[in-house]
């Protein structure tokens, strides 16, 4: 059967005005704010730190304080052996630590990444290095410092204030054995004027990094409900699949995509057919039901690349990136007969089928242009009887060819999974029909 259609390619149309598709599928502006939002998700991408330069980052710090400690051996103030020890005790803890995360043992503990068993590992090194050369707690003051900020983020404060508790205490134990062993009343002088330092300022320490702890903590929450907000204002409200802002977005975005890497992009419209009489038989709410069960039909049967939303009333968008033709169509082939096929309960005296118009983009065209191809596919369905997806394949500009064949299924031809692909010709407008 071959007819002749005599709407025009790009006209408006009842269920998608001309006005309102000027309006959404406005180039200029969305380049301008998908330029936007690609530099936006670099940033945010390039602040995320590898496991790689997580452990990069600690043992920079602990390397920070070995080179100091190496420093005062030059300067004959730190034994050779004091080194030895400070270096088996930094590579036995480091593969102890390497060794919990990558065996998973990590995953046990309320806090995965372990931090305040790290912290207290590393202050407890470095009381041992003091109580071995007493002239180390110069280094005391400043690392214990930097070992707390390394971990506050993740230790609660009230936890923090315990581990300088438990810090200055084994600080004076070590101050009190050197009494004992050297009975030095110039050394004890000096250390205790460095634990006096460090106790009153340790736990101001704490305290302030805890405001900004709390901080994070009030970023963090507010990010995550911005987040929240972000994804609802992305899904309509009704049939939670993408919404029309949302899917006119995502259509400029791989229209821009595909203009600069090549990778061909396909785009269908489906119109749920008889819609009106639906809304009659089962009221505005049975009509409501019926479109969130052919939302949740259409998203189970569509790729987890494919990019499916409401366009407004019973009318969808499925963007189809970085697919040919053919795909689409056997996808489109494969939403129109789960449809067909469905259960509907219900009142219905009628059954719920859908039209769906699909093409390819042309590189160059509009996203109007292209939008429209699709728009006057899906109505060359409905004129020719519903309950089909007719293929616009792409021609070149100017091609007077408006000839519409419709064609059975070629049992020959199958795609991976064993569908039916319905033949394209080109330069022609085809249909596949049940």
């Amino acid at each position: 059967m071959i007819f002749k259609s005599g709407k025009p390619q790009f006209s408006a149309s009842e269920a998608f005005p001309f006005t309102d598709a000027s309006m959404d599928f406005d180039d200029s502006s969305a380049v301008v704010l998908q330029d936007a939002r690609r530099r936006a998700d670099a940033g945010m991408a390039g602040g995320r730190r590898t496991n790689a330069q997580k452990w990069l980052i600690a043992l920079s710090l602990v390397g920070l304080y070995l080179a100091a400690a190496v420093v005062f051996h030059a300067l004959d103030m730190v034994q050779s052996r004091t080194l030895y020890v400070l270096s088996g005790l930094i590579v036995g803890l480091s593969l102890v630590f390497l060794g919990a995360f990558k065996s998973g043992l990590h995953m046990r503990a309320q806090e995965k990444r372990l931090k305040l068993p790290i912290v207290v590992c590393a202050l407890a090194c470095m009381l041992l290095v003091v109580y071995l050369e007493p002239a180390t707690q110069i280094l005391l003051a400043p690392f214990s410092f930097v070992t707390m900020a390394y971990g506050m983020y993740r230790i609660p404060r009230n936890t923090a204030f315990l581990v300088a508790w438990a810090l200055l205490s084994g600080y004076a134990v070590v101050i009190a054995l050197h009494y004992t062993a050297q009975q030095n009343d110039a050394l004890l002088r000096l250390e205790v004027m460095h634990f006096v330092a460090l106790a009153v300022s340790l736990p101001s320490f704490i305290y302030l990094v805890g405001k900004v702890q709390m901080l994070q903590r009030i970023l963090h929450r507010a990010s995550r409900k911005i987040k929240n907000i972000q994804e609802d204002a992305q899904r309509d409200t009704l049939l939670g699949c993408f919404n029309r802002r949302y899917i006119v977005a995502a259509l400029e975005e791989q229209k821009q995509l595909a203009d600069e890497t090549g990778i061909p992009l396909c785009l269908a419209v489906v119109d749920l057919d008889h819609f009106k009489r639906i809304n009659d038989e089962l009221g505005h709410l049975g009509g409501d039901e019926v479109l969130r069960s052919f939302a949740r039909v259409a998203q189970e049967n569509v790729r987890a690349g494919d990019i499916f939303g409401r366009y407004g009333g019973e009318e969808f968008l499925l963007i189809f990136p970085a697919t040919s033709l053919l795909p689409a169509l056997n996808t489109c082939e494969r939403i129109r007969a789960q449809v067909e096929a469905h259960p509907w309960t219900g009142l219905l005296k009628c059954r719920v089928s859908v039209s769906i118009g699909v093409t390819q983009y042309i590189p160059g065209e509009s996203v109007l242009e292209f939008f429209s191809r699709s728009d006057t596919a899906m109505y060359m369905a409905k004129e020719g009887g519903r309950n089909q997806v007719v293929v616009e394949e792409p021609v070149a500009k100017g091609d007077p060819s408006v000839t519409v064949e419709l064609l059975g299924e070629d049992p020959d031809a199958q795609d991976d999974e064993g569908s039916v692909i319905t033949a394209v010709r080109h330069g022609q407008r085809l249909v596949s029909r049940v």
